[in-house]
């Protein structure tokens, strides 16, 4: 499946910028490679793909569609063990919180990974994400690489072991369209998202707008590579600009907050 894949690409020995990849791989990131090409795929960005024969196009996309997949379900299996008394809930809200983009994001500039990616993107959204997606990429690789086992113990002593500190995770605040939904839903005031997709260009990621009102009135607005991460960055927008306690319900009720730009 994936083979038919990789041998688009044509075999070569290893250069200079193979053995470099080969060493941080190894040193930096405990990884030892049965097949190098995986890798390498896993960190080249959309904005900078290789066409090789019959016009196919080579980037991290569909390894990081199934990085994805296998981190939830190993981030899953692991809060499932750390928290037996917990409910569905609060697990839920714990796998979110370690695989958002800014979390993921920053686990990649941690461990290294920012300085092996190729990209050619103008896209200062998209370079924001461009990191996190790649580590997704990488953890695509590894288990195409080595097999589910080896992935879940390199995600766990790796990354959850040594970046994720599941107490202060406990404290952290992502799911921000929950909680403005909640406080409108509290004082009885109508809610609602309205999504735009920008143009971009055919390698860059797709961009969306969210704008979010309260009352009809715009109190946030949020770009990102998907709907939902739109709307969470807009929904920590008005967060921001309202005072949950001192700002007056009935200024939102009547009045134009000068919050339009």
């Amino acid at each position: 499946m994936f083979n038919l894949f990789l041998g688009l690409i044509k075999k070569s020995k290893l250069n200079a910028d193979d053995r470099a990849i080969l060493r941080q791989l190894r040193r930096e990131l405990k990884i030892n490679p049965k097949n190098l090409d995986l890798y390498k795929i896993a960190l080249i960005h959309k904005s900078a793909s290789t066409f090789v024969s019959c016009n196919k196009s080579v980037n991290n996309e569909r390894l990081e569609y199934l990085g994805d997949s296998i981190l939830d379900a190993i981030i899953t299996d692991y809060l499932f063990g750390q928290f037996p008394n917990q409910n569905e809930g609060f697990l839920t809200k714990m796998r979110s919180r370690i695989v958002s983009r800014n979390t993921l994001n920053n686990l990649a500039i941690t461990i290294g990974l920012d300085k092996l990616v190729v990209s050619q993107t103008n896209n200062t959204l998209a370079q924001r994400h461009i990191f996190g997606d790649a580590l997704e990429a990488l953890i695509g690789a590894i288990y195409l690489d080595k097999g589910y086992r080896d992935t879940r113990s390199w995600v766990i002593k790796i990354i959850l072991a040594n970046h994720i500190n599941l107490d202060e995770l406990q404290l952290t605040e992502t799911d921000y369209k929950s909680r403005i939904i909640e406080w409108a839903q509290k004082y009885k005031l109508p809610i609602s998202f309205d999504n735009k997709e920008k143009e971009t260009s055919k390698k860059e990621s797709p961009l969306f707008e969210s704008k979010l009102y309260i009352n009809q009135k715009l109190m946030g607005s949020g770009f990102g590579n998907c709907k939902k991460e739109a709307e969470q960055n807009a929904a920590m927008v008005a967060l921001e600009r309202i005072d949950l306690i001192t700002i007056p319900i009935q200024k939102i009720n009547t009045e134009s907050i000068g919050w339009e730009n």
